[in-house]
Parts: C-alpha cells; sequence; structure tokens
C-alpha cells in the first residue's frame, strides 16, 4: 500500500514538473516577443499567448483538483544537508536561481506559511472584523453595492450623454461676469472709466516746464513745499528765476529740492 501511494506521488510529481516546465517555455517564448518582436507584434497574436499561458495553468490547476493526484499538502520536505558552499547540480537543476542550499536559503523556499509579519496583519484583519457586527457590515455592503452600481452606471452611459451633462453643468455655472466683461470692452474700445493723465515728465508741445503740472502728475516743484524765501512752487507752470552769470542755462531742480527737504527735517537745529 505505501509503495503503490509512493508511486502515485512520483508519478505526480513528474507531470506536475512536466507541467510546469511547458508552462516556463510558453512564458520565456512570450517574454522574448515582447522584447524583441515588438514592432511585429500584433493584438492577436498577443492574446493567443496569454490564451496560451491560460490554458496551460488550468491544466496544472485541474491536475493537482485531480481526485487520483495525491494531496501535496500532506507531504513534509525536510533538509538533510545544508551547506554554506555552492553546489553545481543544483544550480543547474534551478537554472543558477539557487547556487546554495544555505540555512538563510531554506527558510524562503521551504516555507509553508507567510511570513510572521504578514499572519500578524492577518491577525489584525481578523480582530477587526470580528469587531464589526452583522448590521453594520450589511449596511457597508449595500453602501459599496451601491457605489460600484453607480460607477458602472456612468461607465455605460454613452459618451453623447455625458457631453450633454457637462455643457448642462457648465451652462448653468458660468464662469464669467457679463459686467465685467461689458466694462472690459468699453475701457478697450472707448476708453470708457480711464482717467486721462500722463507720466510725469511728459510735457506739452511748445510748452517747456509745465508738463507736469498740466498733466495732473507730481512735479519736482510741488515737492519743494516750505523751502527757502527765494524758492517758490511753480503753479503757474512757470520754472524757477536762472541764475545770473550762466545765461541760456536752467537751475538744477534737484539741488533745489535737497536744500528745501533739509529746510523742512524735523530734527534740523
Amino acid at each position: 500500500m505505501q509503495q503503490r501511494e509512493e508511486k502515485q506521488l512520483e508519478a505526480a510529481v513528474d507531470s506536475l514538473i512536466t507541467r510546469v516546465a511547458h508552462l516556463k517555455n510558453a512564458l520565456h517564448s512570450f517574454i522574448y516577443k515582447l522584447e524583441n518582436e515588438y514592432e511585429r507584434l500584433t493584438w492577436p497574436s498577443v492574446l493567443d499567448n496569454f490564451a496560451l499561458v491560460s490554458g496551460q495553468l488550468n491544466t496544472i490547476n485541474k491536475l493537482l483538483r485531480n481526485e487520483k493526484t495525491p494531496s501535496f499538502r500532506n507531504q513534509v520536505i525536510i533538509p538533510l544537508l545544508l551547506s554554506p558552499d555552492r553546489d553545481e547540480d543544483l544550480a543547474k537543476l534551478t537554472e543558477q536561481r539557487v547556487p546554495v542550499f544555505s540555512h538563510e536559503i531554506v527558510p524562503d523556499h521551504l516555507r509553508t506559511k507567510p511570513d510572521p509579519e504578514v499572519e500578524e496583519q492577518e491577525k489584525q484583519l481578523a480582530v477587526e472584523a470580528a469587531r464589526i457586527g452583522p448590521e453594520a457590515a450589511q449596511k457597508q455592503i449595500q453602501t459599496l453595492n451601491k457605489l460600484c452600481s453607480n460607477l458602472l452606471e456612468k461607465l455605460n452611459n454613452p459618451r453623447d450623454d455625458r457631453d450633454g451633462e457637462s455643457s448642462a453643468i457648465r451652462q448653468s455655472k458660468p464662469s464669467f461676469n457679463s459686467n465685467d466683461t461689458s466694462a472690459l470692452v468699453a475701457a478697450v474700445a472707448f476708453g470708457k472709466g480711464l482717467s486721462k493723465c500722463r507720466p510725469p515728465g511728459q510735457g506739452a508741445p511748445g510748452h517747456p516746464g509745465q508738463g507736469a503740472m498740466m498733466s495732473g502728475g507730481p512735479s519736482l516743484q510741488q515737492v519743494t513745499i516750505g523751502g527757502g524765501p527765494g524758492q517758490q512752487a511753480g503753479m503757474g507752470g512757470q520754472g524757477p528765476p536762472q541764475q545770473q552769470g550762466q545765461p541760456g542755462k536752467m537751475p538744477s531742480s534737484i539741488k533745489t529740492n535737497i536744500k528745501s527737504a533739509s529746510g523742512m527735517h524735523p530734527y534740523n537745529r
């Protein structure tokens, strides 16, 4: 009886190894096409490769679920020899993926349970799920189903309906103000609401010295209020008198302003 079970197990393992080798070759071929023949690769060819891989996976699942196949969960693999040295036979058997069968590699390759961290997270999730009552869980399920159904309806609606809804939303919520637009057009086209002013220093042609006062902008003469007795603000647009000994040369208004500013200084003694 025991020998019969061992023969069935060996036959199942050999069949499983063969199926996995076919699946590995199909994956290698598909990856090679994606990396090297992507320019000539067509969508029907991609679908054919996916169908091939999917069929091979289904075949492996059927083999594992077959009644004649022994349960692999009841089988235990025990490492008999662990060595930190390189094993050429093991490297050749695993295609250079596992060159050493040491204490660091064995827990990962022979593990039958998740990592301790993953187990701890699963326990926490189980505890949180147990805290939720049946009524609360049913409400959450209904809410999630409602959200999913609404999302599916929006995805299944025709594009024209979505465009109509977006246009209706834009019409109901205008993104501009008609009064501001009208005022901007009137200001640009007719100058409505704009003040008639010129930059300082630009006087009217033929009248030097009157540009600042006539334009309405601030002038140097207006700043020098409260200066010396010989300095007067040009309210009528006339500049200060010419200095003696320098005919035809206008006096420097900057110097006059500096003097008047010094006279107005609150800390002047």
